[in-house]
């Protein structure tokens, strides 16, 4: 009667292993399972690097998907299906969850567009890898596009350098200056693009801020950052920092 209750995947076999252990793998259904990872903040060309590194997948990718387009997120794959056909499944899942968030949007909410949510979060998510900082830095950038300041965020300045690759050094005072579309030092509102695929707690952030008056930080050495509402108490945290 097994014959009737194989299950079809992937199975690793133990050496030596009697028929009826393997018959009995093919029962359980205890399949191999691989995963795949987009982190949170990779951009779109990072996100085909780890797709062409991943050796059970197959073909190619024939081009970069749009910036922030992609769902970050954990995928599970089988052997031999296609890199495109993973793609797509971050694509339908961006565009399932985004729907879903939009939905729960703040009337505080400074975006005005789905398009705007992922782009102003994707700026969230390069300028802090701590989870709690993330709603403080969307109300710091909602305040300011509300104020008609400028962003100032220097990831926007990397992306205009590299399109989504990492810099590998700081920023140099010539690249502040360098006119791009994204350099947020340089442009007025948003940049015309995502600089990463942004994840749920970002957009979230962005679609509900927090009331908040602040309108700086700067990092404080400890991973995080300090903020501040007006600009000497700003100059005074980053004297402390350059200390």
């Amino acid at each position: 009667g097994a014959d009737r209750k194989i299950r079809a995947g992937e199975y690793e076999v133990p050496s030596g292993a009697s028929l009826a252990t393997v018959v009995g793998l093919l029962v359980d259904g205890k399949a191999v399972r691989h995963y795949v990872t987009l982190p949170e903040g990779w951009s779109s060309a990072q996100a085909v690097d780890i797709l062409m590194r991943q050796p059970l997948l197959t073909g190619e990718i024939a081009t970069t998907p749009e910036e922030g387009s992609l769902w970050p997120d954990t995928y599970e794959i089988s052997r031999g299906d296609t890199r495109a056909s993973v793609i797509a499944r971050m694509s339908n899942a961006q565009a399932d969850n985004l729907a879903r968030l939009w939905a729960t949007r703040s009337p505080r909410t400074v975006v005005k567009s789905p398009e705007e949510a992922v782009i102003l979060a994707s700026i969230v998510e390069k300028e802090t890898a701590v989870a709690a900082e993330r709603p403080r830095v969307a109300a710091v950038f909602s305040n300011r596009l509300r104020l008609g300041m400028r962003l100032e965020s220097d990831p926007t300045i990397v992306y205009g350098l590299t399109q989504g690759r990492p810099l590998g050094r700081g920023i140099r005072r010539s690249e502040l200056e360098r006119q791009t579309a994204w350099n947020t030092y340089q442009i007025d509102g948003l940049p015309p693009t995502p600089i990463a695929n942004p994840g749920r707690e970002a957009l979230a952030a962005v679609l509900n801020p927090p009331a908040s008056d602040e309108l700086f930080f700067v990092a404080d050495g400890s991973g995080g950052h300090a903020f501040a509402r007006t600009y000497d108490e700003h100059l005074a945290n980053v004297a402390r920092w350059r200390e």
